[in-house]
């Protein structure tokens, strides 16, 4: 089986899906585009005759609550999708990606630096998948409307994206966000939109029966958000070693992310609290991952000041996000940091653990308000 709708199908019929109404529409026009896609001249014809603008077969954005399937069904069109001319990314990545590209656009002065970034993006591209669209600051807000535009009018490039939130509904609220309206206005016109908000949060579903608290520190433990992570992700436990990495860019620095896969992160509380990293890093990390994985949290006492201030404001940036938190620990939150500086200021954080653990917040969408 190797096109979209056969793969839901069968995963229907195993009983592993629940038949979803929604689901299967979507996946029924994932498999038009992939076909259509598979079919259609080769970009690379319209590269030779620049007299001819390359149309970019319609595109899609799916959106609904968190776990409803909208990663599902995109893992299953571009791993089901046979072209070589695709990109999957995280949407927030894929934003601190274009502005590095158009900080290095500006230093040559020549002029407006979007359309020369939007080729350089769409070169030897022709479907570009995002995870988790959000808009979270004005700077995005503010050249996705020509950036997209760009890429799908001028650059002939295939979109399709998911996202907690209906295009109406991105950057709500946001500063002059009449500023991006036209982007609305741009994936209204040139995506089909499907929404996804079935009987059935998967991503819950999958997590019954594991804490997102593990203490005392030990095997145990990390047997248990490692199951979490393989229950999140698909990647097999027994291939810990091998869950790729990756970087994120803040304001000219990295971040080095030891594993990332499917919107998840795992990081260690010494890389995390024990590094010179600031709000601007932590608020990094929360707009970039739904769920993010810390182990190794020591108890802390009065010499650990800086790192229960840096754990305080992880946590802020997580909670603020709606960021789901698996932790091992060497002890309960009300008892991670009870003698130091800012300890009476720290019983904050430990509500807002407590309150991390619960059902009502897990079922909230990344990055709700």
């Amino acid at each position: 089986m190797t096109s979209v709708l056969s793969r839901y199908e069968a995963l229907v019929a195993s009983g592993e899906l629940r038949a979803d109404d929604e689901q299967a529409r979507a996946a029924l026009r994932l498999n038009e585009l992939q076909h259509d896609l598979e079919t259609s001249r080769d970009r690379g014809l319209f590269s030779r005759f620049r007299s001819r603008k390359a149309q970019p077969v319609r595109g899609v954005y799916i959106w609904g609550d968190v776990g409803r399937g909208k990663s599902m069904l995109m893992d299953l069109f571009h791993d089901s999708l046979k072209i070589q001319e695709k990109r999957r990314i995280h949407f927030h990545a894929f934003m601190l990606e274009v502005h590095s590209r158009l900080r290095e656009e500006r230093k040559k002065e020549s002029g407006d630096p979007i359309p020369p970034v939007a080729s350089a993006i769409a070169q030897g591209l022709r479907c570009l998948a995002f995870d988790e669209m959000v808009v979270n600051n004005s700077a995005d807000a503010m050249i996705m409307s020509r950036l997209f535009r760009a890429l799908i009018v001028d650059e002939g490039i295939t979109i399709i994206t998911t996202s907690n939130r209906a295009p109406s509904q991105l950057y709500k609220d946001g500063l002059n966000r009449e500023h991006f309206l036209p982007f609305i206005a741009l994936i209204e016109k040139e995506l089909d939109i499907f929404t996804l908000n079935g009987p059935v949060d998967y991503r819950l579903d999958r997590l019954r029966g594991i804490d997102s608290w593990h203490t005392p520190l030990g095997e145990e433990a990390t047997a248990q958000v490692r199951e979490a992570f393989y229950r999140l992700t698909d990647y097999p436990p027994e291939d810990a070693h091998h869950v790729p990495s990756a970087e994120l860019q803040v304001a000219g620095r990295k971040i080095f992310v030891p594993k990332s896969l499917k919107g998840v992160a795992v990081f260690s509380f010494k890389r995390l609290c024990r590094q010179p990293l600031g709000a601007a890093d932590y608020l990094a990390i929360a707009q970039a991952y739904h769920t993010i994985i810390v182990v190794g949290v020591p108890q802390l006492g009065p010499d650990d000041r800086n790192e229960a201030a840096r754990f305080v404001t992880l946590i802020d940036a997580l909670y603020e996000n709606k960021v789901k938190l698996f932790i091992t620990a060497q002890t309960t939150p009300e008892k991670l940091y009870q003698a130091g500086d800012s300890s009476f200021e720290f019983e904050r954080t430990v509500s807002r653990l407590q309150e991390m653990q619960s059902a009502d917040y897990m079922a909230k969408g990344h990055g709700e308000a």
